[in-house]
């Protein structure tokens, strides 16, 4: 079953992995300034809020699209990417279970065996880890925030792959990585 990483051993892991914190205790991460790096956004239906230089680097995803996204995420993290996969608040799990989310995120929490209680008073973004067995748990909890999130977003990331995705609250997903074979997988996976 999923579990949770104590926030102290995530930033300790991604800064050594080449990861720097954009956010003093949140799961946020990127890639050092000057680090070469490559986006890919997919999207579903047309965001008329994306700037037309985010635009060029979107591949849409057909309907039903919560659920394309979710389920192509998982073959590509099943096909490029073995090892331990972190979900984690842009912004702190504190804030996502009273205020951002609280709604409906404990529900998904308890679907995986996360007692909502375990981080409802962390006002960090430990993360909930995935092994690669933990694929179909996966799946359903992305496909529930990409369906469900206002406000704010969340963060992917793989302690052992130089790779993040946000997972956008209009219902997208944001990939950044510094390895170019990771981008054209990603791409290679979505029709236009």
């Amino acid at each position: 079953m999923p579990r949770v990483i104590d926030y102290s051993s995530v930033l300790d892991t991604l800064t050594r992995a080449g990861f720097e914190s954009l956010y003093h205790n949140s799961g946020a991460f990127g890639f050092a300034r000057g680090v070469a790096t490559q986006s890919v956004g997919w999207v579903g239906p047309a965001d008329p809020t994306l700037r037309p230089d985010a635009r060029s680097l979107t591949r849409q995803v057909p309907a039903p699209h919560a659920e394309n996204m979710a389920a192509l995420a998982t073959r590509f993290r099943r096909e490029h990417l073995p090892g331990p996969l972190w979900l984690m608040p842009k912004s702190h799990w504190a804030y996502e279970l009273d205020y951002g989310n609280g709604d409906w995120l404990p529900a998904v929490l308890e679907q995986i065996a996360i007692a909502p209680a375990t981080l409802a008073g962390r006002n960090d973004a430990s993360a909930v880890e995935f092994d690669a067995n933990e694929a179909a748990a996966f799946g359903r909890t992305l496909q529930e925030l990409l369906t469900q999130l206002h406000g704010s977003d969340f963060a992917l990331a793989w302690p052992s792959h130089p790779l993040t995705c946000t997972v956008h609250h209009h219902g997208q997903l944001w990939w950044t990585s510094t390895d170019p074979a990771l981008v054209v997988a990603l791409t290679s996976l979505t029709p236009t």
